[in-house]
Parts: structure tokens; C-alpha cells; sequence
């Protein structure tokens, strides 16, 4: 996507000392939506304190939200919130040459975000994080019904001659 959907970018030389609170607007939201395939989103709230620590920048706080998605067996729409913890470390970009060397990524890397020139978009990296709580598999209260009227059958509860083998694989017998 070429345009960003939540956009607040920060200038890493004008860090404030007091938390960012940030809170998409309905465009954002109805932007997002479509981004992330959801019915709505009726609230994305992030509240954030950076703090700097050489040239990265240290991220913590909590991020709110509230959406509709469809069922990934009914297709009727679901109310999903979430209120998440937020643990993230921007870093200016490093030029690092190919190698055919393996690389460890350490469990403190792993929400690294890079950013180039002066500045990072805190409102991308919560929309990057709310992204990551979609749960593409979530399934509604009518999931059940829906699936003995089409037929479809849940892992582990098939019948027929190779559904007993496995069982007795299974339970060891």
C-alpha cells in the first residue's frame, strides 16, 4: 500500500516527555478496515512513552481497540476488543551487506522497526501492532451451527475406517 492509513510521524530529536496518546480518526479507521479486511473498527487508541537510549528509540504503552470481522466459518460479522501491551524499539536504518553467513535474531530484535532521516511513524507501527491481533481464524457464536448444516468437520472428530485408525494412534492402543 502506498499511502499510510494512520499516520503520526515523530521527529526523534523533539521527543516529549509526557506518554503520545494517538487515536485514529473515522477515515483512518474506514482506511484501515480496508487494509486489514474488517467489517469496522469502531476504536484504535494507543497510549506511548518513548524514550531515547543512544540512537534508538525505546516504546512502551498500551494499545486499545474494538472491531467487527467476519467469521471465518458463518461469515456473520463478530465484535472483537483487545487492550494490548506495546514493546517496541525504533532504530535508524543500518546498511548491511548480503552474506551467505547466518544471522541470529535475538527475542529483543524482533520489534525493531528502522526508520530513515530524522523522524518514525508511531501511527504506522500501531497499525502494524493492531494488524499482528487480527485473528484470521476467529469464529462466532453460530460457527458451530453453520458448520453440521454444511458439512464440514472439525479436526479430530471425523468418522469413517482411517479416523479409527488414527484414534488408536492416538490414545496408543
Amino acid at each position: 500500500m502506498s499511502e499510510i492509513e494512520f499516520s503520526r510521524p515523530i521527529k526523534v530529536k523533539a521527543l516529549k516527555n509526557e506518554p503520545y496518546v494517538i487515536e485514529a480518526s473515522a477515515k483512518e479507521r474506514t482506511d484501515l478496515c480496508a487494509r486489514f479486511t474488517l467489517s469496522s473498527i469502531e476504536r484504535l487508541r494507543a497510549e506511548i512513552a518513548l524514550t531515547p537510549k543512544g540512537p534508538d528509540v525505546i516504546a512502551t504503552g498500551t494499545m486499545e481497540a474494538k472491531w467487527l470481522q467476519a467469521c471465518s466459518v458463518s461469515g456473520e460479522d463478530i465484535s472483537v476488543s483487545a487492550k494490548e501491551d506495546l514493546h517496541l524499539r525504533f532504530v535508524p536504518h543500518r546498511d548491511i551487506e548480503p552474506s551467505e553467513e547466518e544471522i541470529e535474531v535475538e527475542l529483543a530484535d524482533i520489534d525493531e522497526i528502522e526508520f530513515s532521516g530524522d523522524s518514525f511513524d508511531l501511527g504506522e507501527a500501531v497499525a502494524q501492532s493492531f494488524g499482528l491481533l487480527i485473528d484470521p481464524y476467529a469464529t462466532g457464536p453460530d460457527a458451530e451451527t453453520v458448520r453440521k448444516e454444511k458439512g464440514i468437520q472439525v479436526e479430530g472428530e471425523q468418522d469413517g475406517p482411517m479416523a479409527e485408525m488414527l484414534k488408536g494412534l492416538r490414545s496408543g492402543k
